[in-house]
């Protein structure tokens, strides 16, 4: 047996998952299960930027593959593609030649969107939450151009090798002070409404989602440090529409925004359907999939609208709308066998209160020093009942799993 073309194989799948935005659990039980098949005991370690799989021989000799796994986007179709060939390389066990050609030809078959395809899910992400904040049609048609420029800006920094961190930072200032811009010459009233749909597609969704699963699966290191990167990612938003409202001050005055649109609890499940479509796009995701994912974004703010509706506070809203987006992506995952991770991170997004980061923001910039305590301890709750909302549903879940299968 070759071993080393075994552990490369194995490691560069790990790589590939990592590379595509999957969760910890899932790169560690990939890579086990592949040398596993092939009777080799491994240990595999893997954090968000570092990847590490050791083996011993038949003569008890260790031999380990380190790969450094750096900045990397998030391709959900990806992550359901490996985790496929992990399965079928675990049932069917072919020669570590053939296996080394399977992978070959799944990352050669890897399919994207087409970059006008990308620009329009920015579009339809922010106009969809553009709509879903407040805004009226106008100001979703505003705040969809505004996310595509918010998305140019990126790509071009991208080219520049630039940080993730400057990255945002100047992605959520050249939104928010053409947001401000429109407001300041009268072609839309609402700039916080347009503003905040556009910041939608800043929000680390599937990092915040990644980091509660990895605690769930025990992976407590991967888990910190995910949310040290949502807040960093929080901390970019914050200071890049800082700037712009600061700029914008100046230039026209504090910009004021008039009272957001309350529309219909059928009509805001409709403008979240249309902004998780955009980011089913986004996260890269095809075929009735996508739409699946989308149409768990809608139901799981339906949730939320019902609990309200029946004289539940907000809180306890999010809490069950969290639950009911974990539960639906386990269930989905299970009918589909596609990784329940693209239909949680997606159909979290009404819920993910991304008003709240921009209120806080905001708050502190105007130095309401009493708004914006009050204003950010609410999205800290917020943000803590969803966490335990996805913990509660994915753990429920596992249980069940690991019980169903002790009885076979």
């Amino acid at each position: 047996m070759d071993y080393n073309v075994l552990l490369d194989l194995a490691t560069d799948l790990g790589y590939e998952l990592a590379m595509s935005g999957a969760e910890t659990f899932r790169i560690e039980e990939s890579v086990s299960r592949v040398l596993a098949a092939y009777g080799i005991h491994a240990e595999v370690f893997a954090i968000p930027n570092f990847l590490i799989v050791s083996i011993l021989t038949k003569e008890g000799h260790p031999i380990t593959r380190m790969r450094r796994i750096g900045d990397h986007g998030n391709d959900l179709d990806a992550v359901e593609k490996y985790s496929n060939l992990s399965r079928a390389l675990c049932s069917r066990t072919p020669s570590p030649e053939e296996a080394q050609t399977w992978l070959d030809s799944v990352r050669s078959g890897l399919i994207s969107y087409s970059k006008s395809a990308h620009y329009l899910g920015h579009f339809l992400g922010a106009a969809g939450f553009g709509l879903f904040f407040g805004g009226n049609w106008l100001e979703g048609f505003c705040a969809g151009l505004c996310g595509v420029l918010a998305a140019y800006a990126g790509h071009l920094l991208d080219a520049s090798k630039a940080n993730p961190f400057f990255r945002t930072i100047c992605s959520s200032f050249l939104l928010a002070i053409a947001a401000y811009a429109m407001g300041a010459f009268g072609i839309i009233q609402n700039p916080d409404a347009v503003t905040i749909g556009a910041l939608m597609q800043l929000v680390p969704g599937l990092l915040f989602t990644n980091a509660m699963r990895d605690i769930i699966y025990g992976d407590t290191n991967s888990g910190i440090n995910r949310i040290v990167q949502v807040f960093l990612v929080a901390v970019a938003i914050a200071l890049g529409t800082a700037g712009a409202w600061r700029l914008a001050a100046a230039l026209w005055n504090s910009p004021v925004s008039a009272d957001p649109i309350v529309y219909s609890l059928g009509a805001a499940c409709f403008f979240s359907l249309i902004g998780c479509v955009g980011f089913s796009i986004l996260f890269n995701i095809h075929g009735p999939g996508g739409i699946l994912c989308a149409l768990g974004g809608l139901l799981a703010w339906a949730v939320y609208g019902l609990v309200e509706k029946f004289g539940g506070t907000d809180i306890l809203a999010y809490f069950f709308s969290a639950l009911f987006s974990s539960v639906y992506s386990e269930i989905m995952a299970r009918i589909r066998k596609y990784p329940a991770i693209s239909y949680l991170v997606v159909s979290i997004f009404p819920i993910i209160p991304g008003a709240g980061v921009y209120y806080t923001m905001n708050y502190a910039v105007r130095g309401e020093m009493e708004l914006f305590a009050s204003q950010g301890m609410h999205t800290a709750a917020i943000a803590g009942v969803m966490a335990m909302g996805i913990l509660l549903g994915s753990t429920v879940f596992r249980m069940y799993s690991y019980l169903r299968a002790r009885r076979i």
